[in-house]
């Protein structure tokens, strides 16, 4: 375990990619420990990569592509104007509705930000936002994508812990719409507090209908990629196919905006997207074979239980635990080498891997918009041209509103589990 740890932690030190850091450091134990085990290696690395439900996951990706390029973010930036524009702080309230909305379309954090982020970052500034603000918020909203489904995370934990990927859609909804009705007040304080301007939106029954119309297209996408999952018309893969089918249609034929230039942009990213993801799950499912000869999650569960912790102290420690790991450590990595450790703990203090899995991709979604790791810090840097601890500081008041979600679903567990047992059942 030392060796393994040790050279893991010195390679990512040193700016390896997670990928390789996993490959080499378990490369090393084996070379120094287990050299009889190196033949196995090759077919623990395909092991890992070798699961239908897989398959969903460069789908979904792909998907979001495809609502980037297709001309999405615009209407569902118009459809929170009508809505929250003319409210104080109307465009950081909108910042906040969209990024809820499209974060139940793309099931992703990054694209929500570069999508958002580059429409609204400079809209914001340009009707005197501090800059600031502006990015930290787009920051900090996009956390919705990894909560609200579709979500990709919740994917990638479902096929490590083997759960049901409805039962974390559906146990994601509540915590996602908490933290956005929490930013959204917030930034209603704020825009108070400092005058922030309102905006100068027409509104009447005629214009919400056609707005509602004209938008109604692109909100029914979540409804039919979740329920088709939720209500077992598909599976996870069979859903994300009909996700990127449903794009095409609505982008191409629809809003006219997404062209075969686009679909091939949208396809290439996917394809590198997902290959460096599947590279990650490779490698760990390695990592997380030397664990488990090492006994390393029995350990655990060992020193949980005699510690005595009860389910709530258990699950905000593993709260504390997730927050400080999302720091350091990218989300897909994160799930993959985390979850076989935490999991039989949690099942040994008798608290639902489901709740589990919405506290540990809620938490990790934090560490996506923390330095110095954070993936959206980094993409909003680009979009906005700001400093990454300029967008850190602007997004720290709004990620408190993720962080008194954790609490509160690790206090109350029901506000997770309430609605895929009344949809799904016990």
């Amino acid at each position: 375990m030392t060796v393994l740890l040790v050279s893991l932690l010195v390679l990512l030190a040193l700016g390896v990619p997670i990928a390789y850091s996993l490959g080499l450091s378990t490369l090393g134990y084996f070379v120094i420990l287990h050299p009889e085990l190196l033949q196995v290696v090759p077919q623990r690395l395909f092991a890992g990569m070798d699961s239908y439900a897989l398959i969903a996951l460069p789908l979904f990706v792909f998907m979001g592509h495809l609502m980037n390029e297709g001309g999405i973010t615009q209407r569902l930036i118009d459809f929170c104007m009508m809505f929250v524009g003319r409210l104080p702080g109307g465009l950081g309230l909108v910042n906040v509705g969209s990024s809820m909305l499209f974060g139940g379309i793309s099931g992703s954090s990054t694209s929500d930000t570069a999508s958002i982020g580059s429409v609204l970052i400079p809209e914001m500034r340009r009707r005197g936002y501090p800059a600031g603000f502006a990015a930290g918020l787009t920051v900090a909203s996009s956390t919705m994508g990894m909560i609200i489904p579709p979500s990709i995370p919740m994917v990638i934990f479902a096929v490590t812990a083997q759960e049901s990927v409805g039962r974390l859609f559906l146990g994601g909804v509540v915590p996602g719409l908490m933290v956005g009705g929490f930013q959204l007040l917030l930034v209603y304080g704020i825009a108070r507090q400092r005058s922030y301007p309102r905006e100068d939106v027409a509104i009447s029954l005629k214009l919400v209908i056609q707005q509602v119309l004209r938008s109604g297209i692109v909100l029914a996408m979540p409804l039919c990629v979740v329920g088709s999952v939720v209500f077992g018309i598909a599976t996870a893969t069979e859903s994300a196919a009909l996700g990127v089918t449903y794009a095409m249609l609505v982008g191409a034929f629809i809003i006219r905006h997404l062209s075969l230039s686009a679909i091939i942009k949208s396809l290439r990213l996917a394809a590198v997207t997902s290959g460096k993801i599947m590279m990650i799950i490779a490698f760990s499912q390695v990592f997380i074979w030397v664990l488990a000869l090492e006994r390393g999650p029995e350990s655990l569960t060992t020193w949980i239980e005699n510690a005595g912790l009860g389910q709530t102290s258990l699950l905000l420690l593993i709260v504390c635990v997730v927050l400080l790991l999302g720091t350091f450590v990218d989300v897909s990595p994160a799930i993959l080498l985390l979850t076989p450790v935490f999991l039989p703990s949690v099942l040994a203090a008798g608290i639902s891997p489901i709740l589990f899995g919405v506290i540990f991709v809620s938490g990790l979604a934090v560490g996506a918009c923390t330095p110095p790791v954070g993936n959206c810090l980094n993409v909003c840097a680009i979009v906005s041209g700001l400093r990454i601890g300029e967008i850190f500081r602007g997004a720290l008041p709004f990620l408190g509103a993720n962080v008194l979600m954790l609490i509160l679903i690790s206090i109350f567990p029901a506000l997770v589990l309430w609605l895929p047992n009344l949809v799904m059942g016990q």
